[in-house]
């Protein structure tokens, strides 16, 4: 499947099974000075732990260009349908760090 429906004159190839997606509500990142790294895992009811279902490994220059792009995409995505509510606020905690940085499970 090609796709050339970003804007900016990229075209690209993606196969089926990746274009189907992958559902993740849970997000854990950690980070060393090198690398941002980011397990997306699903919690689903009867499932005893969250499951990792992807791992994406970034710089952390690439990490921030993708923070950017996602804050520009929520901003559109919430002036076309409202405000994206969050329900309660969830706690945000730090776990174990990767090398010598810390991480943030949200």
């Amino acid at each position: 499947m090609d796709n050339n429906n970003n804007g900016k004159g990229l075209s690209f190839e993606i196969k089926q099974d990746i274009a189907k997606g992958t559902y993740s509500n849970l997000a854990i990142i950690t980070h060393s000075k090198n690398e941002v790294i980011t397990d997306f895992a699903a919690s689903l009811p009867g499932m005893p732990k969250p499951e990792v279902v992807s791992r994406i490994v970034m710089t952390p220059a690439n990490a921030k260009r993708l923070m950017l792009a996602l804050q520009d995409n929520i901003a559109k995505y919430e002036n076309a349908y409202g405000t994206v509510d969050l329900g309660e606020p969830k706690a945000t905690y730090h776990i174990g760090g990767f090398g010598s940085g810390n991480g943030t499970k949200s």
